[in-house]
Order: C-alpha cells, then structure tokens, then sequence
C-alpha cells in the first residue's frame, strides 16, 4: 500500500510536472510608467493605461501570462535589444531609422505631434513661432529626435528631461516654453492641468506599433494577427474610447486592419498575404 501511495505520487508530481513544462514562459514587456493616458500609476498598485489594457489584452488573446515592467522611455530600447524584454508595450513611433534596427507588428493608433503651452502665452499657428523658445521633450522619444532636427531650421532650443512627466512640469514652471509630444498625451496633460492649453498639432502620417528585436519574426507574427483580431471585434475602440473619450476614426490605424505583417512601406515589413484567425 505504502509502495502504490508512493508511486502515485510520484506520477502526480510528474503529470504536473509537465503540465508546467508545457506552459509557455510569461510574455516581458515595458512601458514609460510616466506617460498617461497610455501608462501611468495606478492607486491601487500598478499601472494602467491604454498601452497597458492592451497588451494585457494581447496576452490574454495568445493564451500566455505577461509581465510589464516600468521604466524611462530612453532605457527601453537598449532593454528590448539586450533582451530583457519580448517587445514594448510603450507606444512607440514607427520611423524608418527604428525599423532598420527593430520589427514593428502593425500600427494600433496614428500618431500626431502636438505642443502644449501655458495659458495666457502666446498662440502658435505655425512651428516658425516657436523660434528662440525652449521646446521640452521625453528623452529617447520621437519627438526628442524630430525637435532636435530641426533645431538649426526652426531656431529653437530643445530639452530633454527623463519623464514625459518632468517634460510637461518644464513648462508649467518656466523653464520651457512649449511641449511636444503625442496628441493623446498632450491633451491628458492639458485636461489634467488648468494652466495649460492645447497648441500647435503637426500631423505626421505616422503611427504606434509594438517593436520586437530583429529575431522575432514568429512573435512579431503572432502579435500582429492579436492586433488585427482587436481592430476586427473593435476591441481597441472600445479601449480607444475608454481611454480617450472619444471613438476612433473610421479610417484611422485603431481601426484599420493592414496587410501582411508590420507597416506598410517600412523597413522590416513583411507583405505576406494571411487572414487573421480570431477566436
């Protein structure tokens, strides 16, 4: 009796030993936890956000459990490519010079540059009235990149601070004039804070997507079809509206599912044709 009791034992404890060897390992994602309404701290512990409801969301479509890690936008690169993390869940511009480096899945939402000023300043209706002004950014973002590019033409002087956070508090106590950054961060900050106000929007055609390190073309895959399975159900309009307070538009990438696996005309994309299995 005592040799059978042992022996099943044994064989429950291999059974779920096994079980667990099959459970694939947990997804490993980031995101800049300053950067609301996209990732931000939650009061019950955590974070939350747009970005964060979708790649729990992603996970849950994959059937894989996920961790999200918090950290300074200009650190999560390095971190992705060093391969502490499967992909980022950040919202990340899709630029030629980052998909030379990096796969993108699909884009999930269109990306707008847009500024922040303080109430009672002067209006700008063009990027040549920000000239001999202090333009604050997120270091390592897009829009660090783009401002410094046209730094000579423009004749402004750029910031960068650590936060999206710390970029926005520039403005708000003088030492900067105006801050750029994605529409939907610019107008959280901008609701959020009565002394500021929305400003100038240079529309770019360019859109947030996930990067993945050049190796993972498979989970690049994956990523992509749970991307367009969420536009398909409208999922991500629903955490559009959620987040935003309004639905996307028609024709916008949060809606618009894209062929072949990445984006369109891009570095890295691949044009293979596939009909996404939605379950």
């Amino acid at each position: 009796m005592i040799r059978y009791v042992l022996s099943s034992t044994g064989a429950a404890l291999l059974l779920t030993t096994c079980v667990y060897a099959q459970e694939p390992p947990p997804l490993r994602a980031a995101v800049d936890g300053t950067f609301a309404p996209h990732a931000f701290p939650n009061l019950s512990g955590g974070y939350q956000g747009f970005n964060i409801d979708l790649a729990n969301e992603i996970a849950k479509r994959l059937k894989r459990k996920i961790v999200i890690d918090a950290a300074q936008f200009s650190g999560l690169v390095p971190a992705l490519q060093a391969g502490t993390y499967d992909f980022l869940a950040a919202p990340t511009t899709v630029t030629k010079e980052r998909a030379e480096s990096m796969l993108f899945t699909e884009g999930y939402l269109n990306t707008d540059f847009q500024f922040l000023i303080r109430k009672g300043t002067s209006k700008v209706a063009q990027l040549e009235d920000l000239k001999g002004k202090t333009i604050s950014v997120n270091k390592g973002s897009a829009y660090d990149s783009w401002a410094r590019d046209l730094e000579g033409k423009i004749g402004w002087k750029v910031e960068s601070f650590g936060t999206q956070t710390d970029a926005v508090q520039a403005v708000l106590v003088g030492r900067a004039d105006a801050n750029v950054a994605g529409n939907t961060v610019i107008a959280w900050a901008v609701k959020n804070n009565p002394q500021l106000e929305l400003s100038y929007l240079y529309s770019t055609g360019l859109v947030w997507a996930a990067p993945l390190r050049k190796d993972s073309g498979e989970l690049r895959k994956a990523l992509d079809v749970a991307v367009e399975c969420m536009k398909l159900d409208g999922m991500i309009a629903r955490i559009h509206e959620k987040w935003f307070g309004v639905a996307p538009a028609a024709s916008s990438a949060a809606v618009t599912v894209f062929p072949g696996y990445g984006v369109p005309d891009m570095p890295g994309y691949d044009p293979t044709a596939h009909t996404p299995s939605c379950s």
